[in-house]
């Protein structure tokens, strides 16, 4: 019998997707302790966040106010270059990672909540998601800069970085 648990538990960690957060990125465990995320982690991640950044600006155009819509066209911008850049890496050889095609489910739902909301509550709900994804940004990639095991992708993230703590400040006045 325990054998056979042992069997099962090694499949399902096999079956797994390449490119599924480790449990204490996921968790928030490596945050919460300021150890920096294993490479895989951090572009997952990084591709994550770029994804719901980009897509739930695109949803101001139609939904958002005069003031969200510069906002979201900076962020739109400014998120494709970032992700371009991170699957430029990928590509070139340079992070031998796997970058996800679509978002994952955590923030396809953000951006599903989102995408329900009209008016007044639309755009509260997604400045106060941009300030709390700029946040977590500033810190994955901080943490990433400061420890990262790749080189060429730790030079990404402390070069990005300032980029996202100026978001967040333009976020966090946005919100106000």
């Amino acid at each position: 019998m325990y054998n056979y648990l042992a069997a099962a538990a090694v499949a399902v960690a096999f079956a797994a997707p390449v490119f599924a957060q480790s449990v204490p990125e996921k968790t928030g465990v490596n945050t919460a302790l300021g150890i920096s995320p294993s490479t895989q982690d951090f572009a997952t991640e990084a591709a994550n966040s770029d994804m719901l950044e980009i897509e739930s600006s695109k949803l101001v155009a139609a939904k958002g106010d005069a003031k969200d819509k510069a906002f979201a066209d900076q962020m739109i911008k400014d998120h494709t270059a970032t992700s371009t850049e991170l699957r430029d890496l990928v590509n070139r050889g340079k992070v031998q990672v796997k970058l996800p095609a679509t978002m994952d489910k955590a923030h396809a739902a953000k951006l599903d909540r989102l995408n329900r909301l009209n008016g007044t509550d639309f755009s509260k709900a997604y400045e106060d998601m941009q300030v709390s994804a700029h946040k977590d940004a500033v810190a994955l990639f901080a943490r990433y800069a400061k420890g990262g095991d790749n080189a060429d992708l730790n030079g990404f993230a402390a070069k990005t970085l300032p980029l996202l703590r100026e978001h967040l400040k333009m976020a966090e006045d946005l919100a106000k």
